[in-house]
């Protein structure tokens, strides 16, 4: 089995120490030892699981697991390994592949936006059982112009092309653009959904006559896409972050329980 190789650095950042640039301040500084020995080079190769590492003579215990926020491009795929296509994975620098995180969810090949990356298996689970109906919002721009019938009728359910009736879906007019004599206008809109089908949006807007040009998921649950970090880049989540989505998933299992009959 390959071993789990690092930097001190990127380790240190993992378990909360600072920024790159300020854990390589402090290995300068001589607060960081490795296996007993004062290191100064921030950027030496690790494997925090066998290593010992210190930070000013406290112990750093290595946790396992990571929680990534993609803001996923067009042309690459939600999977971990694909023979032909690009993955959300390979956008990873290789330190963070190490933990082998995985996508929770997916976003079609040519949808943008929030994308959760994590080794996580039990929240995973939890955010994407299609009992606890965790909301997801988007934003799309949609051919045809958007209206008051739409709305209502994304509030009480579509019917898609299989038959499958949606639950109650929340639909906001952003802005409306009119196009030129003889072309279609163009509607900027919000979507929250409670579901995750394949194709949903699209095919919701399908449904009503209309057709999808450009989506990006905005939030998923509590999480929010950080409107900082650009297309094809991704962070770290924040311990806020990672507890809204815990607190969260507690909320719905809850949920769950009062209302299963």
């Amino acid at each position: 089995m390959m071993k789990k190789r690092m930097r001190l650095d990127k380790m240190l950042s993992h378990m909360g120490y600072g920024t790159r640039s300020e854990i390589k301040k402090a290995v300068k500084q001589g607060k960081v030892t490795l296996n007993g020995k004062t290191v100064k080079d921030s950027g030496l190769s690790i494997d925090p699981e066998q290593e010992d590492v210190t930070w000013e003579g406290e112990r750093v215990v290595y946790r396992d697991v990571v929680y990534l926020m993609l803001n996923k491009p067009q042309g690459v795929i939600s999977a971990t390994e694909d023979t032909r296509d690009r993955t959300v994975i390979d956008l990873l620098e290789p330190e963070d592949q190490v933990l082998q995180p995985f996508p929770v969810g997916r976003l079609d090949k040519d949808t943008e936006g929030l994308l959760l990356l994590t080794n996580d298996g039990q929240l995973a689970h939890e955010l994407l059982s299609p009992r606890k109906h965790v909301d997801k919002t988007y934003e799309a721009r949609v051919r045809g112009e958007v209206n008051e019938t739409d709305r209502l009728l994304f509030a009480a359910g579509v019917t898609l092309d299989d038959g499958y009736v949606t639950m109650p879906a929340a639909l906001q007019v952003l802005k409306v653009e009119k196009a030129a004599a003889m072309e279609e206008p163009e509607s900027w809109i919000q979507l929250t959904i409670k579901e995750g089908k394949f194709h949903q949006v699209k095919r919701m807007f399908e449904a009503v006559g209309k057709k999808v040009t450009y989506l990006r998921r905005i939030s998923m649950g509590p999480l929010k896409l950080d409107p900082s970090l650009p297309l094809g880049s991704y962070r770290e989540l924040t311990d806020e972050e990672v507890e809204l989505l815990r607190s969260h998933r507690g909320t719905a299992a809850a949920v769950e329980r009062v209302t299963k009959p």
